[in-house]
C-alpha cells in the first residue's frame, strides 16, 4: 500500500535525495536539488511514482521548453536534457531499491541537440591578450590572471590551487582540486573527471611571478591556498568573473567572458603550432577527438601541413609541383 501511495515527490525529497547526498560532489547535489524545486516537482510531483511512464515525461519535458523559465519562457533543448538525466538516474535508483519495475526515462524522448550544435565563443588576440596582463600587471591578483592566461586552467581550478600543489622548481601545476559557487556559497571539491586530475606544465614568466608572489603574500597568512581572501577563505568564483569584466573594460579590450580566456589560450597554442594532443591534455578534456571539434576553427594549417608531408613523401625528388 505505502509503495503505491509514493508520489514523485515524497520520493525525490524524502528517499532518493538524501539517500545519495553522501555520494556526490555538492555541485552535483545542488544541481540535482535546483532541477527537482524549479522543474521537476511543480509539474508532476504530485503523480504517483508508480504510474509515471514515457508519455509522462515527454509531457514534461514539452511544458519545460515552451515556459520553463520563471519569466514563462522556454528553456533551451540543452537544459531540458539535463533534467532528463537528473530524472534518469532518480528512476534508475528507484528500480534498485524496487520501488519501480522498469525505469520510465528509458522509453522517454528528451529533445535532440541540433547535429551541427557548436560552442560559440569569443577569444581575444595576442595583442589584446598582453594588453590586458600589462593593464592588470600592478594588480595583487596578477598572477592569477597570468595563470588563466598562460595555462588555460579553468577559473575554479586556479582558485582551488593550494602551494603543495605548485612545483616552482619543475615549474608544474597540479590541479587536484576546484573552487565552486552556488548561490554564492563557495564548495571546494574535485575535478569532476580523471583527466580533470593533470600537470600543467608553466612558462618561465608565470613561474618567475607565483615565486615573487609566494615570497610576498604567503607569510602574511597562514593558509595553503595561493589565492584567497584576507580571511583566508576561498575566492567566489563569481567575484573573479565580475573583477575579469571590469578590468577588460578599463583595458579598453573586446568584451569576453572569463572562460574566454580559456578558450584563447587553447586557440593561441593551435595556431602556434602545438600538437591538438598536447593542447587537449593542459585543458583536461576528455578526449582530443573534442578539442577538435571546439577548436576546428583554430587548425586549418594543419590540413595544409598534412597535405604537404604526405607529398613529400611520395613526390620526395620533386621540388615544385609539376605544370
Amino acid at each position: 500500500m505505502q509503495k503505491r501511495k509514493l508520489t514523485v515527490e515524497k520520493f525525490l525529497w524524502g528517499k532518493w535525495l538524501p539517500a545519495i547526498k553522501s555520494t556526490i560532489r555538492t555541485s552535483t547535489y545542488l544541481s540535482y536539488e535546483s532541477h527537482l524545486r524549479n522543474h521537476i516537482c511543480p509539474h508532476v510531483g504530485d503523480k504517483r511514482l508508480d504510474r509515471v511512464d514515457g508519455s509522462t515525461l515527454n509531457g514534461l519535458y514539452a511544458i519545460l521548453l515552451e515556459r520553463g523559465r520563471r519569466n514563462g519562457t522556454g528553456l533551451s533543448p540543452s537544459t531540458v536534457r539535463r533534467v532528463h538525466a537528473t530524472l534518469h538516474r532518480a528512476l534508475r535508483d528507484a528500480v534498485r531499491w524496487a520501488l519501480l519495475n522498469k525505469n520510465p526515462a528509458d522509453s522517454a524522448d528528451p529533445p535532440k541537440l541540433r547535429a551541427n550544435r557548436k560552442v560559440e565563443f569569443s577569444t581575444w588576440s595576442a595583442e589584446e591578450l598582453t594588453t590586458f596582463l600589462t593593464h592588470v600587471r600592478g594588480e595583487k591578483l596578477y598572477p592569477l590572471w597570468m595563470l588563466l592566461a598562460t595555462t588555460g586552467m579553468r577559473r575554479g581550478e586556479v582558485l582551488g590551487l593550494r602551494w603543495c600543489d605548485v612545483d616552482l622548481e619543475r615549474a608544474e601545476a597540479a590541479v587536484r582540486q576546484t573552487v565552486v559557487s552556488h548561490n554564492y556559497k563557495i564548495d571546494i571539491s574535485e575535478p569532476k573527471t580523471a583527466r580533470g586530475r593533470r600537470v600543467v606544465a608553466l612558462d618561465e614568466h608565470t613561474t618567475a611571478e607565483l615565486r615573487s608572489y609566494r615570497d610576498r603574500e604567503r607569510p602574511l597568512l597562514e593558509t595553503e591556498l595561493l589565492f584567497h581572501y584576507r580571511t583566508g577563505n576561498p575566492i567566489n568564483p563569481i567575484d573573479v568573473s565580475k573583477g575579469f569584466v571590469e578590468l577588460s573594460r578599463r583595458a579598453g579590450l573586446p568584451r569576453i567572458r572569463l572562460h574566454d580566456l580559456r578558450h584563447t589560450h587553447a586557440t593561441l597554442a593551435l595556431q602556434a603550432g602545438v600538437h591538438p594532443k598536447i593542447v587537449s591534455e593542459r585543458l583536461g578534456h576528455s578526449t582530443i577527438s573534442f578539442t577538435l571539434d571546439v577548436y576546428s576553427h583554430a587548425i586549418p594549417h594543419l590540413q595544409k601541413e598534412a597535405a604537404g608531408q604526405i607529398a613529400s613523401l611520395l613526390f620526395p625528388d620533386s621540388v615544385t609541383p609539376p605544370n
